[in-house]
């Protein structure tokens, strides 16, 4: 696993689902650059059972994120094909019908890779023949980023461990709070609290590149 913390996201370009239903080429983080700050999640496999909800709550707290200019982009090691088909299920059926935002197909699983949430890596046997180790799909991962696409938060669950949508939020709200107001977040702090007055070097060279 790496940390990815105050370093540059890792860019990529692959094919996407959005508005649930079109397939597009070449979707990139990218585009939110100076615009937006991104939760990018990613989740093990489509037509699964722990998936689903985390992406219905999502969808469900998305007009709250877009309310503090947050994308959600989703991702997985399923195909686009696979992505498209689970967005025509409904979800009384355990599908995803009704999800919106983007749900990246990472086919190659270098994007889970370059995140360090893939489960399993590849080697070579003896015979100099490429094989894989482990299941292959990501992690539970979930990264913010920045306007300047810097990564200031990372979780990663493993499969049976279902993340908190509210706690993805509560996180938006501290990091936009310390870019407004140059305060930091004490344990537990939501929004419309105070935050602590900070002197630290590294917050002061935060403050000086954003």
């Amino acid at each position: 696993m790496s940390v990815l913390v105050g370093k540059k996201a890792p860019v990529f370009k692959a094919q996407a689902v959005i508005n649930g239903e079109e397939i597009v080429e070449n979707f990139s983080l990218e585009q939110y650059l100076g615009k937006k700050h991104v939760v990018f999640f990613f989740y093990p496999k489509d037509f699964t059972f722990v998936c689903p909800t985390e992406l219905h709550a999502f969808q469900a707290a998305l007009p709250e994120f877009e309310k503090r200019n947050v994308a959600v982009v989703a991702c997985s090691t399923d195909t686009e094909q696979s992505h498209w088909g689970w967005l025509q299920l409904p979800k009384d059926k355990g599908g995803i019908q009704g999800i919106t935002y983007p749900i990246v197909a990472d086919t190659t699983k270098t994007i889970s890779i370059n995140y360090g949430v893939l489960a399993g890596e590849y080697e070579y046997n003896e015979d100099g023949e490429m094989t894989s180790s482990g299941p292959m799909i990501a992690y539970r991962g979930l990264f913010l980023i920045d306007k300047n696409g810097v990564v200031q938060h990372q979780i990663v669950n493993n499969f049976p461990l279902g993340r908190s949508v509210e706690e993805a939020l509560r996180m938006v709200d501290a990091l936009q709070y310390f870019e407004e107001k140059g305060e930091v977040c004490p344990a537990n702090w939501k929004k419309g609290e105070e935050g602590l007055k900070a002197t630290h070097d590294g917050v002061a060279s935060y403050l000086a590149t954003h």
